[in-house]
């Protein structure tokens, strides 16, 4: 899951970027509404956490120019304010969410878990289709039953695609999901991992869970498929 961070404070968004990395997600940090309505604007994001003291554009109104663009993906703000009135402004300028600040990382972490899956239309953080289940909130992995041992970077393939089964997903939206805006776009990464994904969830290939749809990408299959 790819997330756009917005927060001026050095030490905070170092921190943050390397909690969010540690989880699996890839994360485009920026320090200003300008920078970060170019990045929302121009990059699909799987999620935005935007802190309201921002200079230039305020996270006001970097979140309200985001929803004129329509870009859909959820937004968590980061706010200092614990006024009822600044999380009201907030959430009716487009947020989904609000934590004050200071919070604990863990906390963090499972709002956003919640409101990524929530987006993929998942209450519970329990995905299961074609024999496959994966725990979000902890990214445990199993397979009939098995349990599976992914690298982090097979993990976010298999999320992404387990948040989106049934759908055909190209190569090209599983990279730009995945990986922040400085990936090689031309590299053959993504196949070699979805490779090992396949050898470890499917070892026999008996399933074959994952398709590949030749010119269009890939599709995990849906338990009713």
């Amino acid at each position: 899951m790819r997330v756009l961070l917005v927060e001026d404070e050095p030490m905070l968004r170092s921190q943050l970027v390397d909690r969010l990395e540690a989880r699996g997600y890839s994360v485009d940090a920026v320090a200003d509404g300008e920078e970060g309505l170019f990045l929302g604007r121009e990059y699909p994001m799987d999620l935005a956490i935007i802190d309201l003291g921002l200079p230039g554009i305020s996270g006001i109104e970097l979140i309200r120019r985001l929803r004129t663009l329509q870009r859909p993906f959820p937004i968590l703000i980061l706010t200092a304010r614990d006024a009822w009135q600044d999380k009201v402004e907030g959430l009716e300028s487009g947020a989904d969410d609000y934590l004050t600040k200071p919070f604990h990382a863990e906390e963090l972490l499972a709002r956003c878990n919640a409101l990524l899956r929530r987006a993929a239309g998942h209450a519970s953080p329990i995905l299961s289709s074609a024999g496959v289940e994966i725990n979000t909130a902890t990214q445990a992995v199993v397979s009939q039953g098995i349990p599976v041992s992914l690298t982090g970077h097979e993990y976010r393939i298999l999320e992404y695609l387990m948040l989106h089964a049934g759908e055909v997903v190209s190569k090209t939206e599983l990279t730009e999901h995945i990986y922040d805006q400085d990936y090689d776009r031309d590299s053959n990464v993504v196949e070699v991992l979805l490779g090992r994904i396949r050898r470890k969830i499917d070892p026999d290939g008996g399933r074959q869970p994952i398709e590949t749809l030749r010119g269009r990408g890939y599709r995990l299959l849906t338990d009713d498929a």
